[in-house]
């Protein structure tokens, strides 16, 4: 019997892979519209003065946004809709030695994971081996922490899954813009049911392929959330923008342009790099919000 391809069939690796029931309803929603959701939840006190987590307020802020994301008022309801209990989950992080995934937000993850039914042993959490390590998952969690990039112009949501390839370097050439290419390998493709871009210290500026300086690190203890790789990165962008320009007191370009998230939506079709295509929800703490 021939095979009937259908829309939904479609959606499933034309909306960042989000497979489940919910998410289809959310992916159809959003093709309709042309929209994408990115949720940016901050709290105060997620963070002291020395860059400690609470790790009782990090737990809320996901699932927070998870639930403003999803529609559903339960965390563990809202988190049931990304994962079922037969997946095998795996947590994308970053281990840049100087602004890594933090283990709390690691564990925040893992935890609701078993809560929506995956048993622990079903849950990988890795970077560097991702091509080895995360290759058999069924379902992912994309994480990592926002900054600045001297190859990509920014680390984000969407550089974070260069770990897939076996020679991260074949994508450098043309400021990382071939980086989306690598949502559509077999490892990849129609995986990802979550992405959580950290901003709760990014960094803003820098210079030379692994820069990193304090002076250029703030507190702004926020988290983006959204299915939309492109424009969870868009948003972590435009943060990114707005305070290199209220620090240098004018606008200043990034050392590299960061047009792999502009190639991602055009040529590799990940989602919407439009701003003004981007429902864009801001939760919790407003002061120095910046977008």
């Amino acid at each position: 019997m021939k095979k009937v391809i259908t829309r939904r069939d479609l959606l499933k690796v034309t909306i960042g892979g989000f497979v489940t029931l919910k998410g289809l309803e959310i992916a159809e929603s959003q093709q309709k519209e042309k929209r994408s959701k990115v949720v940016l939840i901050r709290h105060p006190d997620v963070l002291n003065k020395n860059g400690r987590i609470n790790l009782e307020i990090i737990r809320q802020m996901l699932d927070d946004a998870v639930m403003t994301l999803i529609g559903i008022k339960e965390p563990v309801e809202a988190w049931k809709q990304l994962v079922k209990p037969t997946d095998l989950v795996g947590i994308k992080t970053n281990v840049w030695a100087f602004l890594p995934t933090p283990k709390e937000v690691e564990e925040a993850i893992q935890q609701r994971l078993i809560d929506a039914g995956v048993k622990p042993e079903n849950i990988r959490i890795n970077d560097r081996q991702a091509h080895s390590v995360l290759e058999p998952c069924t379902a992912l969690i994309n994480v990592r922490p926002l900054r600045t990039h001297w190859w990509s112009g920014i680390g984000g949501c969407i550089k974070n899954y260069i770990m897939f390839v076996t020679n991260p370097y074949d994508y450098h050439n043309d400021a990382c813009s071939p980086l989306g290419s690598i949502w559509h390998l077999p490892s990849v493709k129609g995986k990802t049911r979550l992405n959580i871009l950290l901003a709760l210290t990014p960094l803003f500026h820098g210079r030379g392929p692994h820069h990193y300086d304090p002076r250029y690190v703030w507190q702004y203890k926020g988290i983006f959330v959204g299915f939309d790789p492109v424009a969870v990165d868009t948003m972590g962008l435009r943060l990114i923008q707005a305070k290199r320009l209220q620090f240098f007191g004018k606008e200043i370009a990034l050392e590299t342009p960061p047009k792999h998230i502009v190639v991602a939506e055009e040529k590799y079709k990940l989602g919407t790099s439009d701003p003004n295509q981007i429902e864009f929800v801001k939760l919790g703490w407003t002061e120095n919000v910046l977008i």
